[in-house]
């Protein structure tokens, strides 16, 4: 069987790996997490994030693995870095970090063949406070729908549990971009939707993998894409976070493929 198409599809295009798979995802997801841990040191007011983009791809040539964003669609770095009000997508550059900013940054390698996709917040200097409760509420969020991926529970299940726990705290959650199944495919079915109706969409089974990834705005949910085809940002300027795992669904819930191996994964953990 050619590698990339083991396992079997759903009734809604989405594969169902097998028991074997799950270590090449474990693999994957830690080498990303180890990345995303190793890099706390160099989030610091006056760095640009081209330069923590470039510490960034060092890490990833040092860990033995690939990119997978370097040449995706004409893609050249080995993170995305999104400041403030840059909801995803940001491309590292110039930008220097000013005290207080928070950014995420998302890193996908490649590992034996399997995708470890993760992402998480950082900030430079002292942590803003409504800086901290939306990243409190965006990690919260991600934790919620992560409880919710089990069997026999839907897609909508996850999209809801999100949804109805930003919204209760007055923030948003962006509709324009989602979670996405994964393996040894960047991106693949489903669409994993941070809002929803609980009890829609397709059944969650053992064997799925996929990422939960919510994007949530300290104002309205909308976005806008810049000129430069990648960078997404908020339309109103209000502040955006985004937390992301990789996960695979077992017998009794999710297996989270990309735990921080220090417990960093929350910028007040360090």
């Amino acid at each position: 069987m050619n590698e990339d198409l083991r396992g079997r599809l759903t009734k809604d295009g989405i594969r169902i790996y097998e028991d074997a798979d799950f270590a090449g995802m474990r693999k994957a997801g830690q080498v990303a997490a180890q990345i995303l841990d190793d890099i706390i040191p160099f989030i610091q007011t006056g760095a640009t994030t081209g330069e923590i983009d470039a510490k960034i791809t060092e890490m990833v040539t040092e860990s033995g693995s690939t990119s997978a964003t370097i040449g995706y669609k004409g893609y050249q770095h080995a993170s995305c870095i999104s400041v403030n009000h840059v909801v995803c997508h940001g491309i590292p550059g110039d930008k220097k970090l000013k005290e207080g900013d928070i950014l995420n940054i998302d890193v996908t390698v490649i590992v034996d063949g399997w995708f470890g996709d993760t992402s998480r917040m950082y900030v430079a200097g002292k942590l803003p406070r409504k800086a901290e409760r939306l990243i409190q509420v965006t990690h919260d969020s991600l934790m919620l729908g992560i409880e919710a991926a089990k069997p026999g529970n839907t897609f909508g299940d996850i999209g809801n549990a999100i949804q109805t726990y930003v919204e209760s705290n007055r923030m948003s959650v962006v509709r324009d971009f989602c979670g996405h199944g994964l393996g040894r495919v960047f991106h693949a079915a489903p669409n994993v939707l941070h809002y929803g109706r609980a009890g829609t969409g397709a059944t969650l089974e053992e064997g799925m993998f996929f990422t939960i990834e919510p994007m949530v705005n300290l104002g309205r949910p909308e976005t806008k894409v810049l000129a430069d085809d990648w960078t997404a940002v908020t339309r109103d300027k209000s502040l955006s976070a985004q937390f992301e795992h990789s996960i695979g669904i077992t017998a009794d819930g999710a297996d989270i493929f990309t735990l921080s191996p220090g417990g960093k994964f929350h910028p007040t953990y360090l």
